[in-house]
């Protein structure tokens, strides 16, 4: 990555999030922190309004901005899976947002770079999932963002079946399937659903969010579990 690039990225990320620590970007960019060090200087020296300290974090005033860099071919690629991968597994919804978003981009790059869409070599094919697994995921999205319970009827690794109560959280994608993240009422401790395996759902009302029930929570007690595994 050249540099005019890189400080581009360090810019870009400092606007997207409350606060980036120069460890964070090395990581990610895959430089040394002094050089993140010495990019943030020079970008600050350069006008761009960064704020923080090194050790506690960085980022950018609200309001600025910058006009963007072409993307690459390896970007172009990087966002063509991405889609793909959506319009297959993430629901109708979902799909048909993906397949605009793809339009969009396609028609904002150059047009030596537009054959570089449809020449990406990267395929989520969809033929082999069931059309009922994509309705249940946007009804489960839907439901999250609603924050509205679900009535699951589920069967369990074993095929014992149950009827669960759960505050759907969040949706984590696993690469061969789908599980939900929620707080289960009947169980009243946090637990995950394999999508695969939800016989029915249905809505059952709206939950208001309670310290201790919440997304973070469920990360922090999944944490746990793995490190005392």
């Amino acid at each position: 990555m050249r540099r005019a690039e890189r400080l581009f990225q360090i810019a870009q990320y400092l606007r997207g999030r409350r606060l980036t620590t120069a460890l964070q970007l090395s990581e990610w960019l895959y430089v040394s922190e002094r050089t993140i060090y010495r990019d943030i200087r020079d970008l600050s020296l350069s006008g761009v309004p960064i704020e923080g300290e090194a050790g506690v974090g960085y980022r950018v005033k609200a309001g600025f901005d910058l006009q963007p860099l072409m993307f690459s071919s390896d970007e172009i690629e990087a966002l063509v899976a991405g889609m793909r991968m959506v319009q297959a597994w993430g629901g109708p919804q979902l799909a048909a947002s993906g397949a605009a978003a793809l339009a969009k981009i396609t028609l904002a790059l150059p047009r030596e770079k537009r054959d570089f869409v449809e020449a990406t070599p990267l395929f989520a094919p969809d033929f082999h999932i069931e059309a009922s697994h994509g309705e249940r995921l946007e009804n489960i999205r839907q439901a999250i963002g609603k924050q509205n319970k679900l009535r699951l009827d589920y069967v369990d690794a074993k095929q014992q079946a149950s009827c669960r109560t759960i505050w759907p959280l969040a949706l984590y994608f696993w690469g061969s399937g789908w599980s939900i993240a929620a707080w289960c009422e009947t169980r009243s401790d946090f637990r995950s659903f394999r999508l695969d395996r939800v016989q029915a759902l249905a809505d059952d009302g709206p939950y208001t969010g309670v310290s201790g029930r919440r997304l973070a929570d469920f990360v922090r007690a999944m944490k746990r579990e793995m490190s005392c595994n």
